[in-house]
């Protein structure tokens, strides 16, 4: 009985040359514009969640309404720009979280197609080993190395 293939996909070289060429053009789009942060800075800055955005909409638009209210130690020019820019980034990030999520997925289910192909390769390889079969105690012993036991071990 054949193992369940759970995907079968392949690009051709011109598919993976074009969409290598689109993220090469966004990557040139975005530089020199976005920021990468280290795993701490990502901690110190939250997201915000739909409650909290609703919230500052609301202040934006009393912001706009109320300029004299607008202390003058905020820059109001540079808060309009942070805001505007934001709203322009959401639906670009909302596109490419569900491309990775695409791919993400589907590399996931090859993953469990490799893997489940090569587990039911090394348990045959395991018997023909045992049974002798030339050349394939040496593949055997190399491939085994990647399931070190872990068991207690007999005291003799």
């Amino acid at each position: 009985m054949a193992l369940e293939n759970l995907i079968s996909v392949q690009f051709t070289p011109a598919e993976l040359t074009a969409i290598d060429a689109a993220l090469t053009a966004i990557e040139g789009a975005l530089a020199g514009k976005t920021i990468n942060l280290t795993p701490e800075e990502r901690q110190q800055h939250g997201r915000i969640g739909n409650k909290t955005e609703n919230w500052i909409e609301k202040v934006k638009g009393y912001m706009d309404g109320n300029p004299a209210l607008v202390p003058a130690y905020i820059d109001k020019a540079e808060h309009d720009k942070d805001y505007a820019t934001r709203k322009d980034i959401a639906p670009l990030l909302n596109r490419l979280n569900g491309i990775f999520e695409q791919l993400d997925d589907t590399q996931k289910l090859i993953s469990s197609d490799l893997y489940t192909n090569s587990i039911a390769f090394y348990r045959n390889l395991k018997i023909s080993s045992e049974q002798n079969v030339p050349g394939s105690t040496a593949i055997y012993n190399d491939l085994k190395a990647q399931f070190p036991r872990t068991g207690k071990k007999a005291t003799p």
